[in-house]
């Protein structure tokens, strides 16, 4: 595809406010969704679901999605663009992975395809986002970046596809040993089997300039402009900017099993099953509720973030 400039859309008016919603009838026995952000386009009111827990959440830009312990995906928020019309085949087999996108979202099954669906609309542009590559299998991995796709297959390639204006499809000739991919606005993320980091695509901002001797890395997370590194001891490294604080990891951030970035904050999952967020926050993104705890998954897009809690129990 030929490139060309980013298409960056404005005009949306956030809201601050904390969303809290149970899973389940009976408060704690299964697990919960908790997220806080933007308010717009519903996200408070259209998802309540009993009787099945949780295994899984993805947050897009105006929309976010579960995906339960049967293989059912869930998903409230705004549908201007078809994302959160599911495909048939999610109504009739069960998912075992998600990842939402701006406006698209991808599941993985358990035999190894992709199902994407979403972003279609002229005003956000249809970059094939919402369409798998034919012959596209054997996928153990997928994650969505604001507008391209990247699956992990199992003999450790990557494909990409989607919007390329910025060379975030092009993976890198001979990547291989790859175990995570990760997308941002317009950049992506592979970890390679070594715990080092290979980035592509833009770099404006230098989120695809990965840190000279960035190695012994457990978890990649690609945000708007920034990159994030999860390290085996526990702390995070942050790299490229927007002018804003993204990427000024919290001091004293460690113990983190888990990271998640949006457009312009991020998260960090603590072992104890505390978060910790920073970043921009114009819409109380980074604004953690107070007591969240038994935290066990992290999710962030846009202006919102989500975590899934911990069943009582497990």
């Amino acid at each position: 595809m030929k490139k060309s400039a980013f298409p960056f859309w404005v005009g949306l008016t956030v809201v601050t406010a904390m969303l809290q919603v149970s899973m389940g009838a009976t408060a704690g026995e299964l697990s919960r969704v908790v997220a806080w952000g933007d308010i717009n386009y519903d996200l408070t009111n259209n998802f309540a679901r009993g009787g099945t827990a949780v295994a899984g959440i993805a947050a897009g830009d105006f929309h976010s999605a579960v995906l339960q312990r049967n293989g059912s995906v869930v998903i409230w928020g705004d549908d201007r663009f078809g994302q959160d019309e599911l495909p048939s085949i999610l109504t009739q087999h069960p998912a075992v992975k998600i990842a939402a996108g701006n406006v698209h979202n991808l599941a993985l099954m358990g035999n190894g395809a992709v199902v994407a669906w979403g972003g279609s609309s002229d005003v956000y542009g249809t970059y094939g986002q919402g369409k798998v590559p034919e012959g596209l299998k054997k996928v153990k991995a997928i994650n969505a970046g604001a507008v391209h796709n990247l699956a992990l297959q199992r003999d450790g390639t990557v494909v990409a596809w989607g919007f390329d204006g910025y060379g975030q499809c092009d993976v890198p000739p001979g990547l291989d040993n790859v175990v995570a991919v990760a997308g941002g606005m317009c950049h992506s993320l592979a970890l390679k089997r070594d715990g080092t980091v290979i980035a592509w695509g833009g770099n404006n901002h230098g989120q695809s300039s990965v840190p000279a001797g960035l190695n012994h890395v457990l978890a990649i997370a690609a945000g708007g402009f920034h990159s994030l590194a999860l390290k085996k001891d526990g702390t995070v490294v942050a790299w490229g900017t927007y002018g804003l604080v993204q990427c000024e990891v919290p001091a004293g951030l460690s113990n983190v099993v888990a990271i998640a970035t949006a457009d312009y904050h991020s998260l960090a999952l603590r072992r104890d099953g505390t978060v910790v967020a920073w970043g921009l926050n114009t819409a109380g993104q980074c604004d953690v509720p107070p007591g969240l705890e038994n935290v066990k998954a992290i999710s962030a897009r846009g202006n919102h973030s989500m975590v899934l809690i911990k069943s009582k129990g497990k």
